[in-house]
């Protein structure tokens, strides 16, 4: 009883707190353009939520989002061990936020197009669908969670093979399930509109959490160096770099971290600075391209 007081503390409290909102917000949003504007425009994008469309496109009383968490579960079951108790346990809250959201208040609002939906509304459906499933997506990745799928596979890859950047293990795993969304509705505009989407939100998700940069590098300076240096290894499994500077005005020696890490990885890494050491100073920068172990390879350029 001791330690669960312990454990739920002020700060925990208030933490869990701001979760929850980010979920809430974030399912709706990614909700609103997911069942509103792309499930009626005949075409899916990638990730398992265009799985879900494609196998509702044959089982139409199969509601969305309780399709998706069929798929997702036994994916985050798979890759527990790679990712994570605690990314697990996150994942699995928001999860539970899209599917209520999803298929309980969702439908309560009309599909984007009606019934038929006209060729020119498709493309609309495919940006903003993409616009609203970016922001949602944001939203939830700035709090250390995700909505499981594809996720889950790309991140345990990654893991896996550390050299293979994210853009590529996204590419193949949506790209696969844009064509075959293609070919399950027939035309090549289902391809084309499954890519728009997709797209758009990659981008909004970008610019909403970091910017449109490939890697990020973070410059720490720190009074405690050697426990944000623990955390990251421990959290990431991004290595660092120790540089030496001195103090201008107090002559002092520091040690600066120097850590490039992922797009993905950002909000991680800044956390873990603001808990171990609020007084903490933090610069963030864009790195073009990045090369070495945990990036891309030097001798494949």
């Amino acid at each position: 009883m001791k330690a669960l007081k312990s454990y739920f503390t002020k700060d925990k409290m208030k933490e869990i707190g701001i979760d929850v909102i980010y979920d809430i917000i974030g399912s709706v949003l990614y909700a609103v353009g997911f069942y509103t504007f792309a499930s009626n425009a005949d075409f899916a994008p990638g990730g398992v939520g265009g799985i879900s469309i494609i196998i509702n496109h044959y089982l139409p009383w199969m509601p969305l989002f309780l399709c998706q968490n069929l798929i997702n579960i036994p994916i985050a079951l798979i890759c527990y061990k790679l990712l994570g108790r605690k990314f697990f346990m996150k994942s699995l809250i928001t999860m539970f936020f899209m599917w209520i959201i999803g298929d309980f208040v969702a439908p309560l609002f009309p599909k984007y197009g009606g019934e038929q939906i006209a060729e020119a509304n498709r493309l609309i459906a495919a940006i903003f669908a993409g616009i609203l499933t970016g922001a949602g997506l944001a939203l939830i990745y700035m709090r250390g969670s995700s909505t499981g799928g594809s996720d889950f596979v790309i991140m345990s890859i990654r893991k896996k093979k550390p050299h293979m950047s994210l853009g590529s293990i996204t590419l193949f795993i949506d790209g696969s399930i844009i064509l075959i969304g293609g070919l399950v509705f027939g035309n090549i505009n289902a391809v084309l509109y499954g890519i728009i989407m997709t797209i758009l939100s990659s981008l909004v998700i970008d610019k909403l959490m970091y910017g449109s940069g490939a890697q990020k590098m973070l410059l720490i300076i720190s009074e405690n160096t050697d426990e944000i240096k623990d955390k990251i290894f421990k959290e990431t499994e991004r290595g660092v770099t120790f540089v030496k500077g001195v103090g201008a005005y107090t002559g002092q020696e520091k040690h600066i971290i120097m850590c490039l890490c992922s797009k993905t990885e950002v909000f991680t890494v800044r956390e873990i600075v603001k808990k171990s050491d609020p007084n903490a100073m933090v610069t963030i920068s864009t790195v073009d391209e990045a090369y070495g172990l945990g990036f891309n390879r030097l001798n494949e350029q």
